[in-house]
């Protein structure tokens, strides 16, 4: 796993280190720099992929602009400074630390290139073969129309930023890992009317579409396509394949982790997505507005993680962890969306 990640001249980001666990969850104002710091890791992760054209950028979920605009704008000089990530991974005794060093010339046309370097802390990280875990990161934000297309795919495999290619890693998973679909199946039965789907064995060639079964609907009826399903069935479907399948990256975002759900859903969805990840060695790290997605959290578990995101009074993106405090004696626990409401713990704005 990633353990720390520091992010130098990036954006809203002057300097800034991040202690990571296995699943983490990000929230603060509009413009706190969230995803700024999401897109930071995936910069670095394209440089270790030595893949840093636009094009690639892009289709990692990178929001890429003019290299003076991708650069902090807090002071003249940094518009030409280059941008340094590096990422720490693997326990203490066996620390490997990946240091990425971004330039552009800002000419027209020209692209940015990279300088890296790498220690190993531990003489037999050496003679492993390397990780690929960070070279695969990507920045999910799926969106209703992609997910209910089956037809599109994305230029990455398995599964695009947007949604796309879903239904064909649904039909490799029936198909090599059974037990994989299975689980699959078994989550989301967290909806109260869901009783089952299948990939359809009469399908033509060019056809793509599954069959959802409403246990509530008189058999016969019973069974739809995700055309007519709800687009929080889909986000579901989404998440628990992403996380689930081998296919899929092991370290990766989710951009908005609350989109299209119920606030309760959306709670439930978080403890489940932490036990897959540990279940399936998954690094993730999710965006989120809802303070109900801040319950389905367990701070007490080190490998699960809280951040606040915010600018300070120069405008620089922070983040500040925040961890599990025992209720003192005689007194109700307050639940974290209760914390968060009542501002105890930050993430709302205070101009208003």
């Amino acid at each position: 796993m990633v353990q720390q990640v520091t992010i130098e001249n990036f954006k809203s980001i002057e300097s800034l280190t991040l202690e990571l666990g296995r699943v983490n969850v990000f929230f603060g104002e509009n413009g706190s720099g969230k995803s700024n710091i999401l897109e930071a890791i995936a910069m670095g992760s394209a440089a270790a992929s030595n893949k840093l054209d636009n094009e690639f950028l892009t289709s990692r979920g990178i929001r890429v602009t003019e290299p003076q605009a991708m650069r902090s704008g807090f002071r003249k000089e940094s518009l030409d400074k280059n941008i340094e990530i590096s990422f720490v991974k693997g326990a203490m005794q066996d620390e490997e630390k990946h240091s990425y060093k971004l330039i552009h010339s800002n000419d027209f046309y020209s692209t940015w290139i990279c300088e890296r370097t790498v220690q190993r802390v531990s003489e037999e990280l050496k003679l492993r073969r390397a990780d690929g875990s960070l070279f695969r990161f990507q920045i999910y934000s799926p969106e209703n129309y992609f997910l209910r297309r089956f037809e599109d795919e994305s230029q990455i495999a398995p599964l695009g930023i947007r949604g796309e290619g879903l239904f064909k890693l649904l039909s490799v998973i029936y198909e090599e890992k059974p037990e994989q679909f299975q689980k699959i199946r078994e989550h989301l039965e967290v909806i109260d009317w869901f009783e089952g789907f299948e990939i359809p064995d009469d399908l033509r060639f060019t056809e793509r579409r599954i069959r959802i079964k409403d246990r509530f609907i008189e058999d016969g009826l019973s069974y739809f396509d995700q055309r007519s399903s709800n687009e929080g069935f889909l986000y579901l479907l989404f998440y628990f394949s992403l996380f689930v399948s081998d296919y899929t990256p092991q370290f990766f975002a989710i951009d908005n982790i609350d989109n299209a759900m119920n606030p309760k859903l959306a709670s439930q969805l978080v403890k489940q997505l932490s036990h897959l990840a540990k279940e399936h060695d998954k690094q993730v790290i999710m965006t989120t507005h809802n303070p109900a997605v801040l319950d389905g959290l367990d701070l007490k578990d080190e490998e699960q993680r809280l951040f606040v995101i915010s600018r300070n009074k120069l405008g620089h993106t922070k983040a500040l962890r925040i961890t599990h405090k025992p209720t003192p004696e005689g007194l109700d626990p307050v639940r974290l969306s209760e914390q968060f409401l009542r501002g105890y713990i930050g993430g709302l704005p205070k101009n208003f």
